[in-house]
């Protein structure tokens, strides 16, 4: 058996001014055949996944081009295409096949291209023949659209929200694809469409039972496979919003897909207006919830203004509300800012310089900071775990303003573990405090060191409140731009899995 895989993904926010263009991906992540390293990225893990089976069946595995572009605004057409027609010449090069295999994110948006991954798969489909099985692996944040669900045999899209679970997935995309090319299985898709924009975490409740209840779901009476697609609230596309998926075992099994599908759907629906999500302190608030908690550090994650959102990551809004508490040690990172980390290495640890940092990259980016620092610690490359993958933050430098330590980075990246700051000599076990960039993922990371976890409402500039930016594109009617057309948003949690 004959098996192609690829990756192509970056996660993109209409609203945000921070342009990509093909050397954002091979600055980030840019892998050619034959180079993908031995651990999977976050959208990459179908080439781990699929390597491992090959290797234990003894399949044929040809590997095309897999690459990544940190979360931002527009891709360039330039960029997109060139890549995606990198991939597809690849696929024909390596015909006949049976299986193709996609790592995506589900969320790029091109100049000229609100799907970028429908599109991708509808070409692979053209290329590689109506035969042959398409599968791709999603980002649960991914727009689910009809030309996606056309084009391939099986989508499956993350389930964890932190997203622990990327290579978990591709093992069963790998597994569903092959069994469906050897005939022991047919895949047939049902999607539920709930016209609304209910993203939830799966570090909590309600979406942890409901995560454990579908992984419960598959492989019993047909149902092969679920996915919950909570959409990207920051693009602002067709199909926005949360979908859900659901792969039965042929045709006769159809009728009971869709209606998993829809109760499933309307389960998530019932949460109403009283949300699935944490509450979310303003920084004053948060500062006095952390010093009324024993013991520490006491993590805050400043969600609105996640690099993994699209957005710079470089708001200083919380330094200057810790600094305004200066009997506290923290510490705050990791913040973009290259110009001010070449400073900083230029004038190496242990300097004490005047430097101004942060609020650069755009309007919504807040004032920079002024200050006298002490350079701490600097690195050429600031490298930190995420689940099975490394990140880097590229040259990197801690500062330090009294008791408060800050960490600067020449990449965009979300603050995904501790060692952003150990890994520059930050004791966070001396800190009360310590604020991360970053919406979720860091979760299971620092949730062993953490006294407890809070979540930061900083205003923006990531649109945390849909209501509060204008949608041009999105389908409506959609909630909560718009009364939900069918759910009671109030009624009691029903429809249990």
């Amino acid at each position: 058996m004959r098996v192609f895989v690829a990756s192509l993904a970056t996660e993109t926010n209409t609203f945000a001014p921070l342009y990509v263009d093909r050397s954002a991906f091979e600055d980030a992540f840019y892998s050619p055949p034959g180079t993908h390293p031995a651990t999977p990225t976050l959208c990459s893990a179908p080439v781990v996944a699929a390597r491992a089976r090959a290797a234990a069946e003894g399949l044929t595995l040809i590997e095309g081009t897999a690459s990544w572009a940190e979360p931002a605004g527009l891709v360039s057409r330039e960029g997109y295409e060139s890549l995606r027609d990198e991939i597809l010449g690849q696929l024909a090069a390596a015909l006949p096949v049976d299986v193709v295999l996609f790592g995506l994110h589900g969320a790029m948006v091109a100049h000229g291209y609100e799907d970028c991954e429908g599109d991708l798969l509808a070409r692979a489909r053209a290329v590689a023949g109506a035969r042959c099985v398409i599968g791709a692996e999603l980002d649960m944040h991914c727009h689910l659209t009809p030309e996606m669900v056309r084009a391939a045999d099986v989508l499956v899209a993350f389930k964890e929200f932190p997203h622990t679970d990327f290579l978990a997935r591709a093992e069963d995309l790998v597994d569903l694809c092959l069994r469906a090319a050897r005939g022991q299985v047919r895949p047939v898709t049902r999607v539920f469409d709930c016209r609304a924009m209910s993203g939830f975490m799966t570090s909590r409740e309600p979406g942890r039972g409901f995560v454990d209840r579908m992984l419960a779901l598959e492989g019993k009476e047909g149902i092969l496979s679920v996915s919950v697609a909570h959409g990207f609230q920051a693009g602002d596309v067709p199909e926005v919003g949360t979908k859900v998926l659901v792969i039965a075992d042929g045709e006769h099994n159809a009728g009971r897909a869709a209606a998993l599908a829809e109760r499933l759907g309307n389960e998530i629906l019932s949460w109403g207006r009283a949300g699935a999500g944490p509450r979310h302190y303003r920084p004053d608030e948060a500062i006095a919830a952390a010093l009324a908690i024993a013991g520490g550090p006491v993590v805050m994650a400043d969600r609105w203004d996640s690099p993994g959102g699209g957005v710079a990551g470089d708001n200083p809004m919380m330094i200057e509300a810790l600094r305004a508490h200066p009997d506290v040690p923290a510490a705050v990172g990791a913040l973009w800012d290259p110009v001010a980390v070449a400073l900083c290495r230029a004038a190496g640890a242990g300097a004490r310089i005047p430097l101004r940092f942060c609020g650069k990259a755009a309007p919504t980016s807040g004032r920079p900071v002024d200050a006298e620092v002490t350079v701490r610690a600097v690195t050429a490359d600031l490298v930190i775990p995420f689940e099975q993958s490394l990140v880097s933050l590229g040259p990197a430098a801690a500062i330090t303003l009294g008791s408060l330590d800050i960490v600067l980075a020449s990449k965009r990246a979300q603050t995904f573990s501790p060692p952003a700051f150990t890994g520059l000599g930050i004791d966070l076990a001396a800190k009360k405090i310590v604020v991360v960039k970053s919406s979720n993922h860091f979760f299971a990371a620092f949730r062993p060191v953490a006294a407890e976890i809070l979540y930061l409402d900083t205003g923006g500039p990531y649109p945390y409140d849909p209501r509060r930016v204008t949608y041009r594109r999105a389908r409506r009617p959609l909630w909560p731009l718009d009364p939900h057309p069918w759910a009671d948003m109030d009624r009691a949690a029903g429809g249990q899995a």
